[in-house]
């Protein structure tokens, strides 16, 4: 009986392990300025590593504003990297991309936190904007 018992919780930890992934995940909003959904489908998707981002306003260029833009990346498991700065940039990069912005600025990051759903996720928010 032992040695089903042993067999049964072999099963039960490598099905543990396997769902555990191993990458995080990450989910992100688009909020158009003004109302409008039309400012968020009249511009050209853009590579994402041309997307400028800045925690400041940019003043040395005109732009439009084609809304904000806001992303959570999380950590799947206790054995994943914790979500920097950086892996929040590059999903806002991602979003603004889509839109077809060039930059996202005044970018605010969250306060790290654990959920019932992650080991941790680290929020960012800016607005995303096209140059004239």
């Amino acid at each position: 009986m032992s040695g089903q018992k042993l067999r049964f919780a072999s099963i039960i930890f490598v099905g543990g392990i396997s769902l555990a992934g191993c990458a995080t995940w990450s989910t992100s909003g688009v909020t158009p300025s003004g109302g409008s959904q039309s400012a968020a489908v009249t511009h050209p998707p853009r590579a994402p590593e041309s997307i400028i981002v800045t925690e400041r306003d940019i003043t040395d260029r005109a732009y439009n504003s084609l809304g904000d833009v806001s992303v959570t990346v999380n950590k799947t498991t206790i054995f994943n990297a914790d979500p920097t700065p950086e892996l929040v940039n590059q999903k806002l990069r991602e979003k603004a991309a889509a839109i077809g912005a060039d930059a996202v600025i005044q970018v605010r990051y969250g306060t790290p936190g654990i959920s019932f759903f992650s080991w941790g996720s680290l929020d960012g928010k800016g607005r995303a904007v096209s140059f004239k």
